[in-house]
């Protein structure tokens, strides 16, 4: 046990003399061997302790000393110091548990009711997300049969053409793909489940952005073959800004050139995230069988119709030896991130499957490792466990940390108090037009909402009554009378938008969800411009979906609608003519130009104008200068552009500063070059001068908008087009002809990489040269490849390009003026 609890993958080992120290990385089998050798020279307690990290030796070496003594504001020491290991979980994601609520009440004199405690330490609130066909939809669907919610499995592309029952409209089971996310409610041994089903494709990003906004917790799947993919990256970017912990499942372990071992150092070195698999998979490819749980150390199968009865055997003999070492792995990963661990690896303590399995749980909550787990949905393998691991990994409601925005007190934040007994807050987060009008999806933070009883709308200022509330399953619904703290629900005929705050008449906001810009339009027009249904439909849709975007061109007068790509836009053109009998011919598609400063540019501008009476004058000075495209992708949450007021001494009285700025937005609306909006720019105001009687917010407002626009125009400006991450998979035999079709479109390849006969190809390609890839790669493969894309930054246009796009927008301009 000792060798095997030494195998941490990154020690720190100091030779006994101390003066010399070693830093030995283990990541393979080889060097681990060599590794364990070199540890156990280590005799004494201290010389184990530099074996650790840093982190768990400085907390450990305290540790002897009272936890008055310490700060316990410190996630890590309340991990030690606290004595219920629940909360010690929910400590490492805040540090502060004390704020009040709407009535004062603070977390420490709160006094929940024992029963609503039950309720919610039984719940979880998850997600299933994953790149498109990974199977996600597929182990939803097992999910909802094997905790009872379904009496039949219906697959995504079944011969019965059912579908899946998560995938309810006719345009889903048509293309095989998740278009809306859908929540569903199950109950797995003594727990209950809320779930939503999340699209895979970049397209539909929103619906992930809106589901893991509310959610406590989420599954991860991945495809045990192509392991992490685009959009794998972007759900773990969209999972760590909203701080949802994850537990990670390899599915598809029943293919051709399954890796289970590959896929999770995958999930390590791509998503930067610890994880160790919980599981050894038994047998392989199309002679997989199950998996041992390496927890245990228990062989679990699936036997009886649908896999629905779990065995549970001996680990086979074989497969005793991967089992020690995987448990190992496991050990030593969780001892690098969790402190509790890592005092028993130090103690050389063999841990017991409570104590693991509590490390695992700490660890997971505090989004310092991810579990891995294996399976195969299609094969009715191994998704029982998920769910076991669900109930014990992933945090209940009360674990997570929430804030509201106290509107009455500056927008100060405040603890949202996750239990029933408490005033209600609510955020709605998705909208969908059903049956019986607007269906409104919830999910109740604090307090409880009841049916036939008044809430307040807090962006509104009105009450509205709750005439019915209900539970959702998909596209059907059971009406309830409440839902309290930690649930999802929805109300009918509430006139909200995503991300708006209901309370119980308290001035309180939570935060809304990040909506992406469009990075696609194109032009619409009704083949009978007398439909009504016409501006119905796309006021809906604008409505529920907050990344497709309406207006009208000021110059052709053309209805122009953007999103987030090709299929995104097709989609809602296909429901206007199925739900709504409007059928319509599309222009060209348009992709989202943007244009920015090229350089640093001063401004000195002077607005004065007199006509009798009281006057306009406001002078500005500063400068504009570019802000830097790596600034830009690394706070993608932040606007893409800076007003800086360095003003002193007052010559530009305080109460016109937000004026000029207003002035500067108002500048950005629309460049010089091919008239579209400007981005990138840092706009510092550093001087300038008043009027005691001409001077006003207008004419602030004003000089700052021609003192920008005359400094753009000088600052040789640059257009920027959208760049796609684009991933491409096909046999490997057709590399040459993928490699050849991304520089016809002037892609710059990223990665390549060859796995068995399937090759992998990451490139960034502008999207205005993506238009009819997929018809081209399907000839050059004979069907047999397939890709994905997604938003990646804007970049600078070639020169040339840029040339003839402000020709052309000039020689337009001057077409317009006759």
């Amino acid at each position: 046990m000792h060798n095997k609890m030494l195998s941490q993958r990154f020690c720190r080992l100091y030779s006994t003399s101390g003066a010399t120290k070693r830093f030995i990385t283990t990541t393979t089998a080889a060097t681990y061997k060599s590794n364990v050798a070199l540890i156990s020279n280590l005799t004494t307690k201290n010389q184990r302790v530099a074996a650790l990290p840093a982190i768990t030796t400085k907390t450990l070496a305290k540790k002897t000393s009272s936890p008055s003594q310490h700060d316990l504001t410190n996630p890590i020491k309340k991990l030690y110091y606290s004595s219920d290991t629940a909360a010690a979980a929910a400590a490492s994601t805040t540090t502060n548990t004390t704020t009040q609520d709407p009535s004062t009440t603070t977390l420490t004199d709160f006094k929940p009711d024992p029963a609503d405690i039950s309720r919610l330490e039984k719940l979880r609130n998850i997600g299933i997300s994953a790149h498109i066909d990974s199977g996600k939809t597929t182990v939803t669907e097992r999910i909802l049969y094997y905790t009872g919610r379904i009496n039949e499995i219906h697959e995504v592309r079944g011969k019965d053409n059912v579908g899946a029952t998560m995938d309810w409209m006719d345009l889903e089971r048509e293309k095989g793909i998740t278009i809306q996310s859908a929540a569903t409610y199950a109950h797995w041994k003594d727990h209950n489940f809320n779930i939503i089903d999340t699209p895979g494709h970049v397209d539909f990003t929103i619906e992930v952005e809106r589901a893991l906004r509310v959610l406590d917790g989420a599954v991860l799947v991945l495809c045990a073959v192509s392991g992490v993919q685009s959009q794998t990256m972007t759900v773990d970017r969209q999972m760590r800004r909203y701080n949802v912990p994850r537990i990670s499942f390899i599915n598809k372990m029943d293919r051709a050139g399954a890796n289970s071992r590959r896929i999770t150092d995958q999930i390590r070195q791509k998503l930067k995230i610890p994880a160790a698999p919980i599981q050894v998979p038994i047998g392989s490819e199309d002679n997989f069988k199950g998996v041992v749980d390496i927890v245990r150390k228990v062989a679990i199968y699936n036997e009886g119709p649908r896999g629905s009865q779990i065995v549970e055997r001996d680990v086979p003999a074989d497969l005793v030896d991967a089992v020690e070492e995987a448990r190992g792995e496991l050990i030593a990963t969780l001892a690098e991130v969790d402190d509790a661990m890592g005092e028993l690896f130090i103690e050389e303590v063999e841990p017991t499957v409570d104590q693991l399995k509590a490390a695992i749980r700490r660890a997971t909550i505090g989004r310092k490792f991810t579990p891995v787990l294996m399976g195969s949905a299609i094969k009715d393998k191994c998704i029982q466990p998920l769910l076991d691991a669900v109930c014990d990994y992933l945090p209940k409601p009360t674990e997570i940390k929430n804030t509201a925005l106290d509107l009455k007190k500056d927008e100060a934040p405040m603890d949202v108090i996750p239990y029933s007994n408490v005033p209600f807050i609510g955020l709605a987060f998705k909208l969908e037009e059903g049956r019986y009008g607007q269906l409104t999806y919830i999910r109740v933070y604090q307090g409880t909402i009841n049916k036939g009883t008044t809430v307040f709308h807090v962006k509104s200022g009105k009450k509205i009554k709750v005439s019915r509330l209900a539970r959702m399953h998909s596209n059907s619904m059971e009406d309830i009378e409440s839902a309290g703290a930690g649930e999802i629900c929805a109300l009918f005929g509430v006139d909200c938008a995503s991300g708006d705050t209901f309370t119980d008449g308290h001035q309180y906001s939570m935060s809304t969800m990040f909506v992406p810009d469009p990075v696609i339009s194109l032009s619409l027009t009704p083949k009978n411009k007398n439909s009504p249904n016409f501006s119905k439909a796309l006021n809906r849709f604008q409505k529920e979906d907050p990344t497709f975007r309406v207006h009208i061109d000021p110059e052709s007068k053309e209805t122009i609608i953007s999103g987030m790509g090709e299929l995104h836009l097709d989609i809602y053109v296909e429901r206007m003519k199925r739900e709504y009998n409007v059928e319509c011919t599309t222009g060209k598609p348009q992709v989202a130009f943007r244009e920015t400063p090229g350089q640093l540019t001063k401004f000195n501008y002077t607005h004065k104008k007199q006509s009798g009476g009281a006057g306009q004058y406001g002078r500005v000075m500063g400068y504009i200068e570019p802000i830097a495209a790596e600034e830009i992708e690394s706070n993608p949450d932040k606007p893409p552009y800076e007003f800086v007021n360095n003003v002193v001494g007052g010559t530009i009285p305080s109460q016109y500063i937000f004026a000029c700025e207003k002035g500067f937005m108002d500048g950005l609306k629309e460049g010089f070059v091919v008239g579209h909006p400007i981005v990138g720019a840092r706009m510092v105001l550093e001087d300038g001068l008043a009027h005691s009687v001409d001077s006003s917010e207008l004419a602030f407002r004003l000089a700052t908008f021609y003192a920008f626009r005359e400094a753009f125009k000088a600052s040789r400006p640059q257009v920027l087009e959208p760049v796609m991450s684009v991933e491409v998979t096909v046999p490997s035999e057709f590399q040459g002809n993928v490699l050849g079709l991304i520089n016809k479109r002037k892609g710059m390849i990223v990665d390549t990489e060859v796995q068995d006969d399937t090759c992998t190809v990451l490139a960034e390609v502008p999207l205005n040269n993506m238009f009819g890839y997929s018809n081209e790669l399907r000839s050059a493969t004979q069907g047999k490849g397939e890709f994905s894309m997604e938003y990646k930054k804007h970049s600078p246009v070639l020169p040339g390009l840029q040339e003839e796009m402000a020709k052309e927008y000039q020689k337009k301009r001057a077409a317009e003026n006759k």
